[in-house]
């Protein structure tokens, strides 16, 4: 009897065995048909593939292919289909943890193939479709309460927006001075990045000052553990964004995030879903919500202030003794963030028209006109993609704060193993 048993332990474990093997495989092949699919609908949507590092073999064989619109979405409920024939027990198991996100990531695709194709959603309806969250809803009286708190620490008469505007130019990195500021910023983010977290070795980044864009900064991923980092010069560039740019951008943000990715997950796990980042997929919140808040874990409390007063506003040519009344304003500034997300949604809904959202964010999210416009530009272009940013940082706070509390190494440990795994956001919000 005792044989009989142990026989017949032995042939479940070896069945056990042989569907998660089995499992493995479908994951795998699953994960190069989405690959596919993701460059695919980068040949219709030129802003899709934020990100792709494999076989570039592969990427001119699907550009030959040429599939339309309908093959691509047809695609798509083909792979949703499969991964759900695959059964995962263990929902912490990282091919658990594989199959959620791949699936979220295949949904998002889909939903990108409609919106190309001339789908209309409502800003929310499409938030959750792509990024797997949907940012809150403020009513205009609780950005103009908002907005009052910042009467008494401006100077001068007018318009908050306007004495906000006036105050800032005391504050703008003169260009000639941009690069040596922005490359002491990076430095300093990448010191204390690499005090807590190991990197890659060989690892680096190039950094571009460019011109005409809808955004102040982007970070193009290249692979094998390198970056192009281009800033936007359009713009007066303002002391706070070196280091904001520094960090979102470098280190630990994107370039520190992707470079995890590619280590952990493709070539340590053989991934291949994470060589390419659609950038209309939940990957993307996560992406903008670490590095943005990937600011705050470099710099904790004061110490963002602390540094900047002493190497980058001397190195700006800007008085150090206004760095204090500098941030007092910023903090309060920073309490009208969602204003961008609110114009966002009532222009794309519908609701308001470009000169009427442009007004809104000079009044409630204090852009000057030329910012407005900017925006206006970005959300045409990248529409909802705007909640990754605030709503994103909010979700990873929340996140990394419930696990570490007010441990900031605890807060680096778990900001590393996030940045190295693959969560969705619906999976963060505690």
């Amino acid at each position: 009897m005792a044989r009989a048993r142990s026989v017949i332990a032995a042939a479940v474990l070896s069945l056990i065995l042989s569907s998660c093997g089995n499992n493995t495989e479908a994951m795998n092949e699953i994960a190069e048909s989405y690959v596919r699919l993701v460059l695919a609908l980068g040949v219709h949507d030129r802003d899709y593939v934020d990100a792709y590092y494999g076989p570039e073999a592969l990427r001119a064989e699907v550009e030959s292919q040429g599939l339309s619109l309908t093959q691509i979405l047809r695609g798509a409920g083909t792979l949703l289909d499969r991964l759900g024939e695959i059964s995962v027990n263990d929902e912490e198991d990282m091919l658990a943890v594989r199959h959620r996100h791949l699936t979220r990531q295949v949904q998002a695709l889909g939903a990108r193939v409609q919106i190309v194709a001339g789908r209309q959603l409502q800003f929310d309806d499409e938030s959750y479709a792509l990024y797997d969250a949907v940012a809150p809803t403020h009513s205009e009286d609780h950005f103009r309460s908002l907005a009052a708190d910042l009467e008494d620490a401006l100077p001068g008469r007018g318009t908050v927006s306007a004495r906000y505007e006036r105050f800032r130019r005391g504050f703008v990195i003169p260009p000639e001075r941009l690069d040596t500021v922005f490359t002491a910023a990076i430095d300093a983010c990448r010191e204390r990045t690499v005090a807590h977290l190991e990197l890659p070795e060989g690892e680096s980044f190039t950094v571009e000052y460019v011109s005409d864009k809808s955004w102040s900064g982007y970070n193009w991923y290249q692979g094998g553990f390198a970056s192009l980092i281009q800033v936007n010069t359009d713009l007066p560039i303002y002391i706070d964004r070196a280091i904001d740019l520094a960090c979102h951008e470098g280190y630990p943000g994107h370039h520190v995030y992707n470079m995890l990715l590619e280590r952990h997950l493709v070539v340590d796990r053989g991934w291949v879903e994470f060589s390419v980042h659609p950038l209309f997929s939940p990957q993307s919140l996560i992406a903008e919500g670490s590095a943005e808040h990937g600011i705050k874990i470099a710099f904790p409390g004061n110490e963002r202030l602390e540094f900047e007063r002493a190497v980058l506003f001397p190195l700006a040519g800007l008085d150090p003794d206004r760095a204090d009344e500098y941030y007092r304003v910023q903090e309060l500034v920073e309490r009208l963030d969602y204003a961008g997300n609110e114009a966002a949604r009532q222009y794309l809904n519908g609701e308001m028209n470009a000169d009427e959202a442009a007004q809104w964010l000079g009044t409630y999210a204090l852009m000057s006109p030329a910012q407005a416009q900017q925006r206006i530009r970005f959300m045409d272009q990248y529409r909802s993609y705007v909640i990754n940013y605030n709503l994103g940082q909010d979700i990873v706070a929340g996140y990394v704060e419930a696990l570490a509390g007010d441990d900031s190494e605890r807060a680096w440990a778990e900001f590393g193993k996030l940045l190295s795994s693959p969560r969705l956001p619906s999976e963060l919000i505690q």
